[in-house]
């Protein structure tokens, strides 16, 4: 597990705020209405990590939230109390239960094998209910990516503060995966600042993959482009499943 979801948890939202999410989230929430064949009133997310897109979506559906970094969990839980937490792997998870929707946020980058993430789709399609819908939020796809950088942070009312760098590149043009390089620059309370560094591993595979694995994995599966903004017009791939059956 990265620095960022375990030992630095407690920082994640100086680093990405919830506050920063509503059009993103109102993004899904409507893609969500729009993809299912059902009534959406319950959604399963896979990968919560800090809560933030359910900080906004919790107002449209009855979430339950998941994710392997307890600390995460617990830092989610302190803006979204309403809502259920379970500590799960993605890969393996099964509640014996099924949802109108099944959310997986950018935490599905993590899943850097062809393995890991067809587990975790097949998780997603044995709690997604017949006619219900499945969004995949992949950071990028083979067509898509690009190296870059980019920076950022926020300062909190208790007077701590965090900035960061972050440096996305791929050191093997061959391989399905590339490296995002964190910089964080961390002031506590105290005025006491110090540097940490992470790497995180994430992976890189083509829309067909994407929507062969989901169709096999029992999706009506479609890709459509993410519409915000803040982000070029076609430069990203959202991933949609209606669960068949």
């Amino acid at each position: 597990m990265t620095k960022l979801y375990g030992e630095l948890a407690s920082w994640f939202h100086l680093l990405t705020a919830p506050e920063d999410y509503a059009e993103e989230a109102a993004f899904y929430s409507r893609l969500f209405v729009d993809a299912s064949r059902r009534p959406v009133r319950t959604v399963l997310e896979l990968g919560s990590g800090g809560g933030n897109n359910a900080f906004h979506m919790k107002h449209e559906f009855d979430l339950t939230l998941t994710d392997l970094s307890e600390s995460m969990l617990a830092l989610s839980r302190t803006i979204n109390p309403e809502c259920e937490h379970i500590l799960a792997d993605m890969r393996t998870m099964r509640l014996g239960r099924t949802f109108d929707g099944v959310f997986v946020h950018d935490a599905v980058s993590y899943m850097a094998t062809e393995e890991d993430l067809r587990a975790a789709i097949s998780t997603a399609a044995a709690h997604c209910a017949p006619g219900g819908a499945a969004l995949f939020c992949p950071d990028h796809t083979l067509e898509n990516y690009r190296d870059g950088t980019s920076h950022g942070g926020h300062d909190a009312a208790d007077r701590r503060g965090l900035r960061y760098l972050e440096w996305t590149w791929r050191p093997d043009l061959n391989a399905s995966t590339y490296v995002t390089d964190f910089a964080y620059l961390l002031r506590d309370a105290d005025g006491e600042t110090r540097v940490e560094y992470d790497r995180h591993v994430l992976g890189l595979f083509s829309i067909w993959q994407w929507l062969q694995w989901m169709r096999e994995a029992g999706f009506d599966a479609t890709v459509v482009p993410f519409d915000h903004s803040e982000v070029e017009p076609g430069s990203l791939s959202i991933f949609v499943g209606v669960r068949q059956g």
